[in-house]
């Protein structure tokens, strides 16, 4: 049976401001009393949300308009007062969000700013050049594009070849590491280092998770879930990074380009089959090349400084 995300009070706050309703009205919306909402939001982190209003919140931010999704995780993962775990130290600017579609696939990617971040279990200081990364993982649907062009051998689960309606917005999996590597190079783009897999999920300020370093299960597809597959990308709304980067934590592992060993590369992310306690994205994991399994898949970047010159070169002169 399909479950929900766990909505807080400060989420159903942040859903409501991005909707620019008044409680009475956004209760209505809901089918709720207006002293319920009032409630939840002031109880924040700590109030227990019934199933059926939880879906109803669902509902609401499925339904919204782009404007509001881009408002709603704007609030849930760029504003440090909002959500528990997701503070601006002081001194320390937020990181901007800033996305462009690549030329050759069509794909959302992410800005991610020059800069340290702090890298590893250790919180070691790293230096990056910008980059472009893929806001969500590369999908069963993005995939069959690059099958169909290229004439690549489709995915094992895939019916006769074929994708089925009901994955398509979920990541593709049953790819090794070479099947990544040539998607990117179709694309035009490379598999991300470990480096730049972190700082995307991560953040400038070490954070534990994307959505800060508070241990909150219910904003990634895990193993304690309980839903036993791969979802949507773009379910996990208030678990995005601060560069508005999707499904950093669970859902399906992503291959990197950094070597771990002759034959084998790092993996990302953890996946549905995962217990949270090992997805965080410091966290270290690798497979040789030639695996492939039914929670395994993959995200591409780019070099800032590149994607602006192919950009501009496509542009009208």
């Amino acid at each position: 049976m399909a479950t929900v995300e766990r909505w807080t009070g400060l989420e159903v706050r942040a859903l409501r401001e991005a909707q620019r309703m008044s409680i009475e009205a956004f209760a209505a919306k809901l089918g709720v009393s207006d002293r319920m909402v009032s409630k939840w939001e002031a109880r924040g982190e700590t109030i227990k949300i019934r199933p059926v209003n939880q879906a109803a919140l669902d509902t609401a931010l499925a339904s919204s308009s782009p404007e509001v999704h881009a408002r709603f995780v704007k609030l849930t993962s760029s504003l440090g007062s909002v959500l528990p775990g997701q503070r601006a130290e002081e001194g320390s600017a937020l990181p901007r969000q800033h996305q462009v579609r690549h030329p050759h696939d069509g794909k959302k990617m992410a800005l991610v700013d020059a800069g340290v971040y702090l890298s590893g279990a250790g919180n070691n200081p790293v230096w990056l050049p910008a980059f472009y990364i893929d806001v969500y993982p590369v999908t069963n649907s993005d995939y069959e594009r690059f099958v169909a062009a290229t004439g690549h051998a489709p995915p094992q689960h895939w019916p006769k070849g074929r994708c089925p309606e009901s994955i398509r917005d979920h990541p593709v999996v049953f790819v090794t590491w070479h099947d990544a590597a040539a998607y990117a190079v179709w694309a035009g783009k490379e598999l991300p280092s470990s480096q730049q897999w972190e700082k995307a999920a991560r953040g400038p300020r070490g954070d534990i998770y994307p959505w800060g370093s508070q241990q909150t299960p219910a904003k990634c597809n895990t193993r304690e879930s309980g839903i036993g597959s791969t979802t949507p990308v773009t379910r996990y709304h208030s678990g995005v990074s601060p560069y508005g980067v999707y499904d950093m934590c669970g859902n399906a592992w992503e291959w990197t380009s950094t070597h771990s060993e002759p034959g084998r590369y790092e993996l990302k992310a953890g996946a549905w089959t995962s217990p949270f306690s090992r997805v965080t994205p410091a966290a270290f994991n690798d497979a040789s090349t030639e695996m492939l399994d039914d929670d395994t898949g993959f995200r591409c970047a780019v070099l800032a400084e590149d994607l602006r010159q192919l950009l501009g070169e496509l542009s009208p002169s």
